[in-house]
């Protein structure tokens, strides 16, 4: 008799909604009656989830920036305790800072990503996160290595995304790196996740979910002798609760607290089902990588630079990526000549890759300059230092891959985006004397918002999404 053990993960995950020029959650009405969607996601899910104990049952992600809002001020101090606490050494997995599509960003911009997600993970949790969530779960085998360097062991893909003979998702791999390294994927169950996402009638009755859906899937086509079957579901964790009502409660009768004693399966941590799957006699058997692809879309991870099928007129998302693309390039070039001139001429990526301590609240600003200009910098020479970092940390927000995902810019998400553009830009061009902010604006000038019959730009459709107009 095999010991079958399910893990459910659940990706939890906000757009970045801070403005960039306050710092603050600016009020949205349709999120009434909460004052945000933060507020109004984490009424319905976050702290339910927290309250009921499943963020101590179940692997999960958090996204930095959500977890930077919910132990905030005006965030939610129950919700955030849940996640802090119901890590328990081995249940979360870290994510990369700004949900960018790694695959899509420079190799600087990967790396960034990666450490600043890291550090926030042991800053809030206090130890090394041994798994990395990717967001959109966009892979390509230049970012698996970047996560083997900084010591990740493992992380979590979808079927499709796998290349291996007779693959069988109820059994973990290991991912070929390509020079003598390798990085373990669990693959999740694509028919069972996209009932739990999709079929609200099939999480009405956790009880019936087990024994018509899942029970099936351990007792289907055996596997070698001496492993035991290990199903792995993956969703959006806004689904129990947010998405779908009340299916906290299904998820804690399926793998928490209110569970059966006499579950028909083992309810591990995915890294302990992890690490018994690697030292089985069999081990974990090897299977290639499809490159550049996601568990949103089949296309890839076009849907976040050109468009592709899943969305009607995506004609937008390759002018919106060029535009930013080139601002970042004309950021990243004056950031270079200005830390140039400062006193040791310190490496701007290196600064950039430590900065995380100041937008996480590790270090102050007045510290963090100090220790890395010396005391003996002059006034205008530390706020050329900060400034640029500042200006950095909105360019690397710019790319969170919310801007790209909907049908159409004239929404919020591609408006955060375009504030934080020009937040960006605007530090620099205050401290350089150049142009990116107007070079931006020409750029999206060019640009009409599909759908919008009477010629509204691109740039004034996003504007209006946050309620505002230009000038």
């Amino acid at each position: 008799m095999t010991a079958s053990s399910l893990v459910v993960h659940g990706h939890f995950y906000q757009p970045p909604r801070l403005d960039p020029f306050t710092g603050t959650m600016p009020v949205d009405p349709t999120a009434a009656p909460d004052r945000d969607w933060n507020q109004r996601i984490a009424d319905d899910c976050y702290r339910p989830n927290a309250q009921v104990g499943n963020l101590g049952s179940m692997s999960w992600d958090v996204g930095p920036t959500l977890a930077g809002w919910l132990a905030s001020d005006g965030g939610d101090p129950v919700a955030y305790r849940g996640f802090v606490d119901g890590d328990r050494g081995t249940n979360g997995l870290a994510q990369p800072f700004h949900h960018t599509i790694l695959p899509l960003a420079s190799a600087a911009d990967r790396r960034t990503e990666i450490r600043w997600g890291l550090r926030d993970f042991e800053m809030r949790f206090g130890r090394r996160p041994s798994g990395m969530w990717l967001p959109e779960m966009a892979v390509d085998l230049a970012s698996l290595r970047l996560l083997a360097d900084s010591g990740i062991t493992h992380t979590i893909l979808a079927p499709w995304q796998l290349a291996a003979d007779g693959l069988d998702t109820r059994r973990p791999v290991r991912v070929d790196l390509g020079d003598g390294r390798s990085i373990v994927a669990a693959i999740y169950d694509g028919l069972l996740s996209a009932a739990i996402s999709f079929e609200p009638q099939a999480t009405i009755d956790a009880d019936r979910f087990v024994r018509d859906r899942l029970v099936p899937r351990f007792e289907e086509s055996p596997l070698p002798e001496g492993v035991d079957p290990l199903v792995v579901i993956a969703t959006d964790g806004e689904l129990y609760g947010h998405h779908q009502p009340l299916r906290e409660h299904f998820l804690a009768r399926l793998v928490g607290t209110t569970a059966p004693r006499d579950t028909p399966y083992e309810r591990p941590s995915l890294g302990a089902a992890l690490a018994v799957a690697a030292a089985s006699e069999r081990g974990l058997p090897l299977a290639g990588l499809r490159e550049r692809t996601s568990w949103s879309c089949h296309h890839g991870v076009v849907r976040w630079a050109s468009g592709c099928p899943c969305v009607p007129d995506g004609s937008w998302k390759a002018p919106v990526r060029i535009a930013l693309e080139r601002l970042a390039g004309g950021i990243d070039a004056v950031s270079e000549r200005l830390f140039a001139d400062l006193p040791g001429a310190p490496d701007v990526w290196a600064a950039r890759d430590e900065y995380v301590d100041v937008v996480i609240g590790i270090q102050t600003v007045d510290s963090f300059a100090t220790d890395r200009l010396g005391r003996a910098a002059r006034a205008d020479q530390r706020t050329t230092f900060l400034d640029v970092l500042a200006a950095q940390r909105w360019r690397l927000s710019m790319f969170a891959s919310c801007a790209w995902f909907w049908e159409s810019p004239d929404r919020p998400e591609t408006a955060s985006a375009l504030r934080a553009a020009t937040r960006a830009a605007r530090l620099i061009d205050s401290l350089a004397g150049t142009g990116l902010e107007a070079r931006l604006a020409a750029d999206l000038e060019l640009l009409r918002c599909p759908g919008q019959v009477d010629g509204v730009t691109l740039l004034d459709a996003a504007l209006a999404a946050v309620g505002e107009r230009r000038s």
